[in-house]
């Protein structure tokens, strides 16, 4: 299997999401919010966004109290936490955010509830890339480079230690839509949570080292099943712009998006609409994906005017949030597999199956 590229170009900003004046990251719920919590007395996470909070939940197991902030399906642009998540932040021992500028609310909630526990970013040292920044200039990367890109983004992570004087809002967030991204995250997060009074180090280091192996699992699946397409042929059309990470991992086109900004809360002209239904006809796009967060009439008007295709309701994309429990994206690992299989079956690809860790 041939090593997978990433793009080598300076980065547009390396993450690790600053919170004002407060030195502070981060805002996650109480449990009337988001999902429910895990655990009974003893030590107390919160955890803003569905992928931080699973991540966060595989890495304690029964060791911690985790309560997530964002439920199902609840995207984190635009969102505004009660005050009983407010009072849950006060009361954490622990903070785990996405970073990465994408809880653009997180200052005035941490700010409001005086959060003075242990602050996770799972986004440090992660290069951001800007909006639609989708270039394909892989050829010249060797597998040793790929391997260097990540060792240099460790040391970045490593170098960098303040969370003052960041500006990351132009970064594009949605990284755990690469599984390699994911991984650092998990790893990120893991490091904080060792340094938390009353959670087991040894522990969380055993439950990483097996998350992070299904995690590589994943991602070489997806290589193996990618690469069965001719790079030509691997064209992609979201609902909005949340999937760059994993379009420059695998080496997709991204065509476009029927909201062209990777927040969510944005809306198309009738301009941008006509220029997407033109791109699609032009490069010969089979389907338009919609997201489980968002409305999909958008994505469904943009379909039937370019005689294409489009996955939604069920089949929509788990883009910025996982899913409810019980559908297949109730978990990262299951969302990523969900999303590739999908991708795949547009481009007329039945996926091989899955590698036995990753089998339920």
């Amino acid at each position: 299997m041939t090593a997978r590229r990433r793009i080598r170009r300076p980065a547009l900003a390396i993450a690790s999401l600053a919170i004002g004046t407060t030195g502070v990251l981060v805002l996650a719920g109480c449990a009337g919010g988001g999902a429910a919590a895990d655990g009974g007395d003893g030590v107390s996470i919160v955890a803003t966004t569905t992928q931080v909070g699973d991540f966060t939940r595989e890495l304690v197991g029964g060791e911690a109290k985790v309560t997530q902030l964002l439920g199902p399906g609840q995207s984190a642009h635009g969102f505004d936490p009660s005050a009983a998540q407010l009072a849950a932040i006060a009361s954490a021992d622990a903070l785990v955010v996405n970073g990465a500028g994408l809880e653009g609310w997180v200052d005035d909630a941490v700010a409001a509830s005086g959060f003075d526990g242990k602050l996770i970013d799972a986004s440090t040292g992660i290069e951001l890339f800007g909006t639609h920044d989708h270039d394909h200039d892989h050829g010249d990367e060797t597998a040793d480079e790929h391997a260097e890109h990540g060792d240099e983004t460790a040391d970045e992570h490593a170098a960098d230690d303040s969370h003052d004087g960041h500006d990351h809002s132009g970064g594009n967030p949605h990284i755990w839509t690469d599984p390699e991204l994911a991984e650092q995250m998990v790893e990120n997060i893991a490091d904080g949570l060792a340094e938390v009074p009353g959670l087991d180090a040894a522990t969380i280091d055993a439950n990483e080292s097996a998350y992070t192996a299904k995690l590589a699992a994943l991602d070489e699946w997806i290589e193996q099943n990618v690469s069965q397409v001719p790079v030509a042929q691997r064209l992609l059309v979201t609902n909005h712009d949340a999937f760059t990470y994993f379009v420059e991992a695998y080496d997709l086109t991204f065509v476009g998006s029927v909201i062209p900004s990777f927040d969510d809360n944005a809306e198309p002209s009738a301009a941008e609409i006509d220029e997407l239904v033109k791109k699609i006809r032009e490069t010969g796009v089979k389907a338009v994906f919609s997201e489980g967060s968002i409305s999909p009439k958008a994505a469904e008007t943009i379909a039937t005017e370019a005689g294409v295709a489009v996955y939604s309701g069920e089949d929509a994309l788990y883009g910025d949030a996982l899913g409810a429990e019980g559908t297949d994206g109730a978990t990262y690992l299951g969302s990523q597999e969900h999303n590739v299989r999908l991708i795949l079956e547009s481009w007329g690809v039945v996926p091989t199956e899955l590698p036995a860790v990753l089998q339920k």
